[in-house]
């Protein structure tokens, strides 16, 4: 099956609007139990198809669970060098370690042996018409990496960032009452 028909039916079964949102000017997200509506960025809707089928990819739902694994996956692959879009990812790694930590892990884990699928540098087009089969064919890495102890201090590493990214604002509410 292609991929605009797998979204089409991602997008359908998880409540997400047609094509992602990407014609809306805000989105949804679920944050200890709020939902928020953020504003949609530019960024954010000319890579969303890309995330999208990460999940599809990985077969991850959109709940918290789906996004932390996929949060996981998407530093494991690279998506860090797609600077602003990759604070998204590290942000949502730093929310899903509180809640699913070894979701987060095995997602990051799954993805040192696939490649990006930002990586692919392909357009939105060629993605659309892609079948699913050969997706899965040219993301997966020919040699196999394990956990070892090089990608165990990269992964703390990326736990430090994400952390210090999600308690961000509470960091700096906590040093402007204690400077009053």
């Amino acid at each position: 099956m292609t991929l605009d028909k797998l979204l089409a039916e991602f997008y359908k079964e998880n409540g997400i609007p047609e094509n992602g949102g990407v014609d809306k000017q805000t989105f949804e997200m679920d944050i200890f139990g709020n939902r928020l509506k953020l504003p949609n960025p530019k960024l954010r809707k000319e890579v969303i198809h890309i995330h999208d089928i990460q999940h599809i990819l990985n077969s991850c739902d959109t709940s918290w669970k789906g996004e932390a694994f996929i949060a996981g996956w998407e530093l494991s692959t690279g998506f860090w060098r797609y600077f602003p879009i990759c604070m998204f990812s590290i942000w949502a790694m730093g929310y899903s370690l509180w809640i699913y930590p070894k979701v987060v892990f095995n997602g990051y884990k799954n993805g040192l042996n696939c490649v990006g699928i930002i990586d692919l540098n392909l357009s939105e087009s060629e993605f659309m018409k892609m079948e699913f089969e050969e997706l899965k064919k040219i993301t997966k890495k020919k040699k196999h990496t394990e956990m070892g102890v090089l990608q165990w201090c990269q992964f703390i590493i990326w736990i430090l960032i994400s952390q210090f990214m999600f308690l961000f604002p509470l960091i700096v509410l906590i040093t402007i009452l204690i400077w009053m």
